[in-house]
């Protein structure tokens, strides 16, 4: 089938077609020039193919005629107001019980302290605290917006909207309504982990929204006229059939709700949940993004996110369809928790850099991908 447009303009992309050492992958090199969705069957032979080159410069082409050589980025505060959770999942580091060595709780007022004046974008996220009320985290985005009225603020995930209807009972609807009433901007796309019932009972991941919840919270906030980002954990335990199918969940949501900005593949930290010995390789990283950028045409941006991992490949990853590096995004906690190697953060003059040395056009935006400048 055809595949539904995203709402942006597409431009002219170079046609000369990519060298292709995988003759199975001509079939999708003609779906791709055509506009033509890929099937799932072409969505396995991307991440199983050799041919890694090819995959990249047929991602690059998609990316090209969305945006060009445009790069995204934006000026973003990373908040975590706990790491106090009621979940013990398998893959993280970050959550502490309460009353555990490491565990912290702010305040509003150490949140606000965070947020400084002319903070484009604050991306709050945290765990499934035991106690802390709605109105709690009502409060919070209230204050922030009254304090900080030009920062938009992006605020938890489908997991934690769907814990406060389990732990508070109040229905997601009710909560994203009253949410972005107080001043919520969007949602991040957290705590999709990958959409597969084997794995939330192997990684004890079960006591947080399962797939169909968290695509059903998001579809709510798209109704809402919230906007989200969607996301995947991938380059631990779970198969490729599994990849393809949390993109294939993922797009299906798209063409109902259409309210998805961005996906971000989220590469799984070693840190001391060691569920592999190391970490994926650079060209998992690579080819992860460019199959999302082709599986995922319904959706305006793939971001490489380079807290995950690292400058380097990030800058790799904007010719293998990223059209997003994410941000600054000062005081990162939960990949650091996992012993990510990246910076915490990255000043403005050095996501520039990443994004000029690829030999792309950096734009910056805000949280809903409105241009704020484009850096020449």
């Amino acid at each position: 089938m055809p595949s539904p447009r995203i709402g942006v303009t597409m431009l002219a992309a170079p046609t000369a077609p990519p060298i292709l050492r995988d003759s199975r992958l001509a079939s999708v090199w003609a779906k791709v020039r055509s506009g033509t969705r890929l099937s799932r069957e072409d969505g396995l032979l991307l991440f199983e193919t050799e041919d890694l080159h090819a995959v990249g410069r047929m991602a690059d082409f998609f990316k090209s005629r969305l945006h060009g050589d445009q790069v995204f980025f934006v000026m973003n505060r990373y908040v975590n107001p706990t790491n106090v959770c009621v979940l013990s999942c398998s893959f993280c580091d970050f959550a502490r019980k309460k009353g555990e060595e490491g565990a912290f709780e702010n305040s509003i007022e150490d949140v606000l302290d965070m947020i400084k004046p002319g903070t484009r974008e604050a991306h709050i996220v945290g765990g499934h605290h035991p106690d802390w009320p709605f109105d709690y985290y009502e409060r919070m985005i209230g204050a922030i917006h009254a304090a900080r009225p030009e920062t938009q603020i992006k605020a938890f995930t489908a997991a934690e909207i769907d814990y406060l209807w389990r732990r508070w009972k109040i229905e997601p609807r009710e909560a994203l309504a009253r949410l972005k009433n107080a001043g919520l901007h969007s949602m991040p796309g957290g705590g999709a982990e990958i959409f597969s019932k084997r794995l939330s009972k192997e990684l004890h991941y079960s006591g947080k929204a399962d797939a169909d919840r968290w695509l059903e919270i998001h579809g709510i906030a798209h109704s809402l006229g919230i906007k989200t980002n969607a996301t995947m954990l991938y380059g631990h335990v779970e198969t490729m059939a599994e990849r393809v199918e949390h993109l294939m969940r993922l797009r299906e949501q798209q063409d109902t709700s259409g309210g998805f900005l961005t996906f971000i593949p989220l590469a799984y930290q070693v840190g001391t949940t060691k569920l592999v010995p190391r970490q994926t390789p650079p060209t998992d990283d690579l080819r992860t993004i460019a199959a999302s950028r082709l599986m995922l045409d319904n959706f305006p941006h793939i971001e490489a996110y380079w807290i995950m991992i690292g400058e380097e490949t990030a800058s790799v990853a904007l010719h293998f369809g990223a059209s997003d590096v994410n941000g600054t995004l000062e005081d990162e906690k939960i990949a650091h928790a996992a012993l990510a190697e990246s910076p915490p953060g990255l000043a403005q003059e050095q996501i520039l850099r990443m994004i000029r040395d690829a030999g792309k056009v950096a734009v910056e935006r805000d949280a809903l991908y409105n241009v704020v400048k484009v850096w020449n």
